[in-house]
């Protein structure tokens, strides 16, 4: 099976399974507590999250400029943000390679450069939801804000709070272990000519793993690129969690100010890590699934004032990324559908 056809089928499961789970839920009610929410919270929260995209740009910037590759921040923005637009209107996340076309097209950079930039981007985001994920667990088991008080009465809190540190102890588990082989002795070229030795018709997409490799490692083993791409990584996903942290307090959810951080960043950490599995079109109703459950598994918030917040962070996130992705594509004159075309023909060819 095709990526194409995996993510249409992933998707539909994925809607069937909402359907299914939430059948329970009033929509009526959904829609109510969407339609009462504060305008001007939302206001800010599309604000915040605007102000994330040049900051994904820049450290992009780090992360290219630690391969030897330094270019601007301004084309580096409008490259993430057709990416991730693609991401959400063309099938089997194509975002990946449309962003790796447009720096060989526009910049020159290489091709295994370009996914190999990526994977580096990838991981620093997984390991900071991470972070966040077990700051906001650590938070409400240790009773720094009362939450034991607060989800004492709620049936399953702390399975949920269980589930989300094992997810999240398993991110960083991964994380340090690609870290210390990338950081290790281990060098791609040698075991790249090793491989070529004994099968000589494998030069080229061996070549282009060699180089993959090399970016990544080149990466693991600079201590400052390491804390400068960290750093960045951070504060982009708090401006993330801080758009969600604003559209409940928009629903007017009840949560005192303490809780109200500790769930909304769990809530969003867990939200995330759900969208990594490529199982539904830019991770839509994944999202909004482990959003909820988070939610009404920690706090006395109903589902369908839940879900609201879900769909509204979710919608308005994509919305902001849509219309930043719609005026790359006309600055850079870059077609998404050509890009994740060419863009895929050279990852097939690596």
């Amino acid at each position: 099976m095709t990526r194409r056809r995996l993510a249409i089928v992933g998707t539909l499961a994925v809607f069937a399974g909402l359907v299914v789970g939430f059948r329970n839920v009033d929509l009526t009610s959904v829609l109510a507590a969407i339609t009462r929410a504060d305008l001007w919270l939302l206001a800010a929260a599309v604000a915040l999250y605007t102000v994330s995209w040049p900051l994904r740009g820049r450290r992009y910037g780090d992360v290219l400029t630690s391969t030897g590759h330094p270019l601007g921040t301004r084309f580096l923005t409008l490259a993430v943000f057709i990416s991730q637009t693609a991401n959400l209107v063309l099938p089997a996340r194509a975002g990946d390679a449309v962003r790796a076309y447009v720096l060989n097209a526009r910049r020159e950079v290489s091709y295994p450069t370009g996914f190999a930039s990526l994977a580096i981007e990838r991981g620093f985001d997984l390991a900071a939801i991470a972070v966040l994920g077990g700051v906001g667990t650590l938070w409400l088991a240790l009773g720094g804000t009362g939450p034991l008080e607060l989800v004492a009465e709620v049936d399953g809190a702390r399975t949920a709070l269980v589930a989300a540190g094992g997810v999240t102890a398993s991110v960083v588990a991964v994380g340090v272990s690609t870290l210390v082989v990338a950081r290790s002795r281990l060098r791609p070229g040698a075991v790249g000519a090793a491989v070529v030795d004994r099968l000589p018709r494998l030069e080229g997409p061996v070549a282009a793993v060699a180089d993959f490799g090399r970016d990544v490692g080149v990466v693991a083993r600079n201590p400052r690129a390491l804390s400068t791409i960290g750093v960045g990584s951070l504060l982009v996903w708090l401006l993330d969690v801080g758009t969600a942290i604003l559209v409940l307090a928009a629903l007017d959810s009840g949560l005192a100010l303490g809780p109200l951080l500790a769930v909304g960043t769990l809530a969003v950490s867990v939200g995330n890590l759900a969208k990594v599995l490529p199982l539904s079109q830019g991770g839509i109703g994944l999202y909004e699934a482990a959003f909820t459950a988070l939610v009404v598994a920690l706090t006395p918030i109903g589902a369908s004032t839940a879900l609201a917040a879900a769909v509204v962070d979710h919608a308005l996130k994509n919305g902001v990324t849509l219309v930043g992705g719609a005026g790359a594509i006309a600055l850079l004159g870059v077609s998404p559908t050509e890009a994740a075309r060419q863009g895929t023909a050279a990852e097939s060819a690596q």
